[in-house]
């Protein structure tokens, strides 16, 4: 059994939204690194249990780059996602009403052998971080 890792974010804006945001090719672009020298320069989601997702990630000075990707093992709109990566390991994204115009954010993640578990904690929590910003600006 692999080690779990949680972060989140409080996002001032409503459910539907944060879903929207979370969920479409067009929104993740804008959002989906851990570091301002990394992008998203490309994202597909096909947005059902048993559906494909894939995001390219590139450093922006081309100087590496990867895809991370996997297949929706559950869907509930504007409640959670399930999803397993390519590498087998699962991820786990809730979406809670606070308020009508709060929605908090909670993603489970089981880390991977290469990196240590505090970079993960750190990398992921970024990118939640990056979509806070994005969503609450748009």
């Amino acid at each position: 059994m692999r080690h779990k890792i949680i972060v989140g974010a409080e996002v001032n804006q409503p459910i539907q939204k944060v879903w929207e945001h979370w969920t479409k090719p067009e929104h993740i672009v804008n959002w989906n690194f851990a570091a301002d020298s990394w992008c998203c320069p490309s994202a597909e989601t096909d947005l059902k249990a048993g559906g494909k997702f894939s995001y390219r990630m590139e450093a922006k000075d081309g100087s590496m780059g990867f895809d991370y990707w996997g297949i929706f093992q559950e869907v509930e709109p504007l409640k959670n996602l399930e999803m397993q990566l390519g590498d087998e390991r699962m991820v786990w994204v809730s979406f809670d009403k606070v308020n009508d115009t709060t929605t908090r954010i909670t993603e489970t993640f089981e880390i991977e052998d290469e990196n240590s578990a505090e970079m993960q904690r750190q990398g992921w929590q970024n990118i939640v971080d990056n979509f806070k910003i994005y969503s609450e600006q748009h």
